[in-house]
């Protein structure tokens, strides 16, 4: 019997970032030495002080499910975090523990969207951003952004797009950015938050990078910046990036107890609670951090300074200077014009330079912003070195 798939589920393309990593690692098996920047996880191992609270969890048989939004310990550990960190405050009952903050904004999602309302977001975006919002049954649509706005949302732009939406309901708002590290002004979130609350438009702020800025930059929460905005923002955070535990898989949800509870019904009939040990992992990495965290983010800035002043000596090559995250997204479309290997769009570059070069990058189509392309610098300072050796090569093959 042949299945036929849904009309939503079809649609839904497989992420380009894993299905890199993937054709990286692959050939890495087979013996070639590849260099992978296009997986955005640090490369740091979880500190020990966290891995010691799983191992006493675990000793201590803390192994059945939980509440389905989280232990109460640890929902009032992140309470604790948000108003220590962000100035915003939410009793336990308005945050909703989720396995990764990628399905906290799926959960919510589904839980504020019907057919045909509309999900806004920056172009570019998160790879992942237009399927939630289509597996939600929602619409994606893009807010236009520039270079020289270091991608970020403008709001005179946004007040246009939202006035060709008529159905606008969810803004999904990235601060610090992937895939562009781009990191919001106060100024900038007060403009955007105006317009939110004009229009009635629920902001989902993903801030999963916030621990993770430079250049003594501040990340702020939208959340924060206007009164009427706490009852009108989702703010989505967890422990991959900033304490290095990707495969640990938690996020959560902080917001309206509303939404909450209702995101909370989605994830009661999905996925149901985070497994337990992590849980109280969590608790411990927030609430006894030591300086090991702080020591990862001063060795992500030392790599951003050094791989954005190798890419800038090579002439054509267009870029910012990323204020957080771990990317820098440079725009490569000078090279994609009567260059030697006759390569005319960011893929097929991609596709080459991990064939000779032994490079792997993902290719700025995936996130909306055609004529770039993606580097993770979440890796070695030896590969970085080695790897902007091999990209600078294949540009000057190109020219």
């Amino acid at each position: 019997m042949a299945i036929k798939l849904s009309n939503r589920i079809r649609m839904v393309k497989p992420s380009p970032t894993l299905t890199l990593s993937a054709k990286a690692k692959e050939m890495k098996d087979s013996g070639i030495d590849v260099i992978n920047f296009g997986v955005g996880e640090p490369d740091f191992n979880t500190p020990d002080y966290i891995k010691s609270a799983a191992h006493k969890a675990l000793d201590g048989n803390f192994t059945r499910y939980t509440a389905n939004a989280g232990i109460i310990e640890l929902r009032k550990a992140i309470a604790a975090k948000l108003e220590r960190d962000n100035g915003i405050k939410y009793e336990p009952k308005q945050i909703l523990v989720s396995p990764g903050a990628k399905a906290s904004i799926i959960n919510i999602l589904i839980a504020a969207c019907d057919a045909g309302d509309q999900v806004l977001m920056a172009s570019p975006y998160w790879v992942s951003y237009p399927y939630q919002a289509m597996l939600a049954n929602a619409e994606p649509v893009y807010v236009p952004t520039t270079l020289e706005d270091s991608y970020k949302i403008n709001a005179a732009t946004l007040a246009k797009v939202i006035a060709d939406s008529p159905n606008a309901k969810v803004l999904i708002l990235n601060s610090p950015g992937n895939p562009t590290g781009g990191v919001y002004t106060r100024a900038e979130l007060e403009a955007i938050a105006d317009l939110c609350i004009k229009h009635n438009i629920l902001v989902i702020s993903d801030e999963i990078y916030e621990r993770l800025v430079y250049d003594g930059v501040k990340h702020i929460s939208i959340a924060s910046v206007r009164p009427e905005m706490i009852n009108q923002t989702v703010v989505i955070n967890g422990v991959s990036k900033a304490y290095a535990m990707t495969g640990w898989r938690l996020g959560y949800a902080a917001g309206p107890a509303e939404i909450i509870a209702a995101a909370g019904r989605v994830q009661e009939h999905a996925t149901s609670c985070v497994n337990s040990i992590t849980q109280k992992a969590c608790v411990t990495a927030l609430n006894e951090e030591d300086d090991s965290i702080e020591a990862m983010r001063k060795e992500f800035e030392k790599r951003r300074d050094f791989l954005y002043e190798e890419l800038m000596k090579n002439p054509g090559l267009k870029c910012f200077k990323p204020q957080g995250a771990f990317y820098i997204m440079p725009d490569i479309s000078s090279y994609l014009q009567n260059n030697k290997l006759g390569i005319t769009d960011a893929d097929k570059f991609c596709e080459v330079l991990l064939e000779k070069y032994h490079v792997a990058l993902v290719a700025g189509g995936s996130f909306g912003l055609e004529g770039s392309v993606r580097f993770s610098y979440a890796n070695s300072m030896q590969n970085l070195i080695e790897g902007a050796k091999r990209f600078a090569a294949f540009l000057k093959e190109l020219s």
